[in-house]
């Protein structure tokens, strides 16, 4: 479901008809996930984190106010492909009870690159312009709290330094591959549902699948 949004207030005004913008098409909404903290395994450091730095500062912003400093900003989340990034964000979203949007940088590049090389325009010029536009953004969201940039990754040494900068995205959060404890939990977070045995060797399992990813 694709929506207008007010940016002014922060809220989801009307749903838009299916023949809108393109650039609109690359925003996936949901109002409140259905993904929570004990649907994501084998990031139990990550989800400490992540509660300290977007949880706390939506659930409980006086804190921040009552100490006279302004709440993050943003998290950066970088790892390789399929290590619970997307997940954990949306199980945040789920428990703060926030509206999650989704946007995928590489197609929102594409889409302008890609417009303006029809028009006979370098594509390094407009990944500038691009660049430019996401960091106005971001500065210009308020500290009231309630908004929250996550921005995940597999490359964070590709990205633009100016992204990084103190005020943007203040934390980083790393998720590695999952560790045989982390692999045991992912397969019984998976297969609670299904009709199992109900001695089945997890650990076993989790022991031949060293170095697989956890959408694996």
């Amino acid at each position: 479901m694709c929506v207008g949004v007010d940016r002014n207030k922060y809220q989801i005004q009307i749903p838009l008809p299916p023949k809108i913008d393109p650039s609109v098409t690359m925003m996936t909404v949901e109002e409140k996930p259905d993904v929570t903290y004990n649907d994501v395994g084998g990031c139990k450091e990550q989800i400490e984190k992540m509660r300290e730095v977007v949880e706390l500062p939506m659930l409980h912003p006086e804190k921040f106010a009552k100490l006279g400093i302004d709440p993050p900003k943003g998290v950066l989340c970088y790892g390789p492909p399929g290590t619970g990034k997307t997940l954990l964000a949306r199980a945040v979203a789920n428990r703060t009870d926030a509206c999650f949007i989704r946007v995928i940088g590489s197609e929102l590049v594409q889409k302008y690159v890609g417009a303006r090389f029809d028009e006979g325009v370098g594509g390094d010029n407009e990944v500038q312009r691009t660049m430019l536009e996401i960091v106005n953004q971001l500065d210009g969201f308020d500290a009231r709290g309630n908004i929250k940039v996550l921005m995940a990754t597999n490359r964070p040494d590709t990205l633009d330094p100016a992204l990084l900068r103190p005020g943007r995205f203040d934390h980083k959060v790393e998720f590695g591959l999952p560790d045989l404890e982390s692999r045991t939990q992912i397969f019984k977070i998976h297969t609670r549902t299904m009709n199992c045995e109900r001695d089945i060797r997890f650990e076993l399992l989790a022991k031949k699948t060293y170095s697989n990813m956890t959408c694996n």
